[in-house]
Order: structure tokens, then sequence, then C-alpha cells
């Protein structure tokens, strides 16, 4: 039964693994730029309700935003910095720093405290308790925030 259990798990990864070398660079950089802007966007709406105006809180639509990032937290985005993508390629520019390619320790270590945060910022969410959201809102940004400094040049 274990045999069978690794045997699947190493030809998921092979299939995911192929299915990534299959993007061109320049789609790699497209995807993971629509992949963080959909989850800023998302930040952004519970942001509007859980800070900005309190009074205008949705449980269901703040749920619905945490969900999101969660899942595209989740998604395997770390398959979309592959070989090539550390330079703009034709209208798709990067503001990654050569360091993010050179520094794969930290960055998946602040990306595992990403996904952390975002999964816990969902699980939050759905309890409804909008000062427990508010503060968990705060540490996801910051985890994302710890990413930026370190690894995104300035526009």
């Amino acid at each position: 039964m274990k045999l069978k259990q690794t045997l699947l798990a190493v030809l998921a990864l092979g299939m995911a693994a192929g299915a990534s070398a299959q993007v061109k660079p320049e789609d790699q950089i497209k995807f993971r730029k629509a992949g963080y802007a959909f989850m800023s966007w998302n930040m952004g709406k519970i942001k509007a309700q859980v800070i900005d105006s309190p009074a205008s809180y949705n449980k269901d639509q703040v749920l619905a935003a945490a969900n999101l990032i969660a899942a595209t937290a989740n998604s395997g985005m770390g398959a979309l910095y592959g070989p090539g993508t550390d330079k703009d390629i034709g209208a798709q520019k990067t503001r990654l720093k050569p360091e993010f390619f050179q520094q794969q320790d930290e960055v998946r270590k602040l990306g595992m405290a990403f996904v952390k945060e975002a999964n816990e910022l969902q699980k939050v969410a759905a309890s409804g308790d909008v000062a427990a959201i508010k503060a968990q809102f705060g540490k996801t940004g910051e985890s994302c925030k710890a990413c930026h400094d370190k690894f995104r040049k300035d526009e």
C-alpha cells in the first residue's frame, strides 16, 4: 500500500512538473502577475469592509475574498518562477530582484509563511469575528510584504 501511494505521489509530481515546463517563460510571468493582482484585489475587498468601513462588513463577501486568497496562495504559483523568468520578456515585465533566484531557501520560507497566513485568514474569515479577521488580515499582509521588501524592485 505504501509503495502504491509513493508511486502515485511521484507520478503526480512528474505530471505537475511537466505541465509547468510546457508554459513559456513569458506566460509564467503573465500568470504569476495575474495571480498576485487577483490576491491584491481580494485583499482590498477585505480591507474595505474590515478596516476602512466596518459598517459595510458582509461576512459572505469577506469569506469569498479570503477563500480566493487562500486558493491562489495554495495553487502552486512557485512553478511560475521557471528558468528565464528572472528578466523582462517582450511585453511581460517582472519586478523580481535577482536575489529571488539566488536565495531559494529564504524564498521558500517566506512563501510558506504567506501560505500559512492566507490559510489562517480563510479560517478566521469563516468565523465572522471582525476583530479576529482584522488582526489576521494584518498578519497576512505583513507576510506578503516581507517578500516584497526583500525580493521586489520598486516601480
